[in-house]
């Protein structure tokens, strides 16, 4: 014999394990399969994170038989909020903001709400109290990147530093950053740069040559997303100095995974989490919301490490490789109720 606690309890794990049948009815609005309508309202969608993620919200949308819709911005931040009214029109229960600029998306974020829309956000900082926040842990991002420079590179070095302000995550970034450039004073900053231009890798790439024309003793260059990465390894690959540069970065896809992996690669290390893994994150987390569950102010994914030494040791070439290999990357226990079906894996 066991309690009714105890047995709720071992529901409630097996429902929490990826793949297994879920153990529990779904509350409403989810206990009728497409009667949910959500909206995802994009900012930012060129790169291979932006895809993954994407896919992630596809297929937990699908995996909790919610219909989706998504509205791509293409950077135009006036016309990111112009589509979360077009959401509110099109009478959709829960929309998720993935990136945008403050200054335009507040005003926007807030008409949802008032309209009586669930709203989640992921990387833009809307500064609402009644919108969680989803995020990459963006400060480990940055620390588990600069550590391991550190560890590769020692105390003192001379860096290039890519960053656009205005951006929620590489503001994050740059918090840690500058605590990393206070704790560390033999680390000297000979260049900031930074473009959000698409395409975004090309058009770093054009600032990064002549940075590295300019600043030739540069020694490591903190780029602490993939497409700035990209952009660097680019001009650091034209100037020949592929022994002279060691880049550190943030975010991870296939394609990073194979430039991380040529002879003589600059790209040493990465931190990440799985963008797909973020993106069922965000679903899931509108869900709580929408199913009238408690939801914190932000719902942190914990990232990984990964350099380039591991994914030779590993033979890792690509992202089903490196979840095979590295399971944490694969599933977040994050913002899972026992009630829901996880995308199958």
């Amino acid at each position: 014999m066991i309690s009714r606690r105890m047995f709720a309890g071992l529901l409630a794990g097996v429902a929490l394990i990826p793949g297994l049948a879920v153990a529990q009815d779904a509350p409403a609005p989810f206990d009728k399969p497409g009667e949910v309508k959500i909206a995802l309202v994009r900012y930012l969608s060129t790169g291979d994170f932006f895809q993954a993620y994407l896919s992630g919200v596809e297929k937990q949308s699908e995996a909790l038989g919610v219909s989706l819709q998504v509205f791509d911005s293409r950077q135009d931040a006036a016309l990111q909020a112009d589509m979360v009214d077009q959401a509110i029109a099109l009478g959709v229960d829960g929309i998720i903001i993935q990136h945008g600029l403050t200054e335009s998306m507040k005003e926007a974020a807030q008409r949802a709400v008032d309209a009586g829309i669930k709203v989640v956000a992921f990387d833009v900082n809307v500064e609402n109290a009644a919108i969680p926040q989803v995020e990459q842990s963006d400060r480990d991002l940055a620390r588990l990147a600069l550590e391991q420079a550190i560890k590769d590179q020692g105390e003192t070095w001379t860096a290039g530093y890519v960053y656009v302000p205005g951006i929620a995550p590489l503001d994050r970034r740059d918090e840690t950053w500058k605590e990393f450039k206070a704790k560390y004073p033999g680390i000297t900053e000979k260049a900031m740069f930074g473009t959000m231009d698409n395409p975004i890798a090309n058009s770093v790439a054009n600032q990064a040559r002549s940075v590295l024309s300019a600043n030739p003793d540069i020694q490591v260059v903190f780029a602490p997303y993939d497409e700035f990465a990209k952009g660097v390894k680019i001009a650091v690959d034209e100037a020949g100095m592929g022994q002279d540069v060691a880049i550190y970065s943030a975010d991870v896809s296939t394609a990073d995974i194979a430039l991380m992996r040529e002879e003589g690669s600059s790209w040493k290390a990465t931190a990440a989490t799985n963008p797909a893994v973020v993106g069922e994150v965000s679903v899931r987390t509108l869900a709580q919301l929408l199913a009238g569950e408690e939801v914190g102010a932000q719902v942190i994914v914990p990232p990984t490490l990964i350099t380039q030494a591991e994914l030779n040791e590993l033979n890792i070439s690509n992202m089903e490789e490196l979840g095979a290999k590295m399971p944490a990357f694969v599933h977040a226990e994050v913002s899972v109720s026992p009630w829901m079906k996880l995308p199958a894996r």
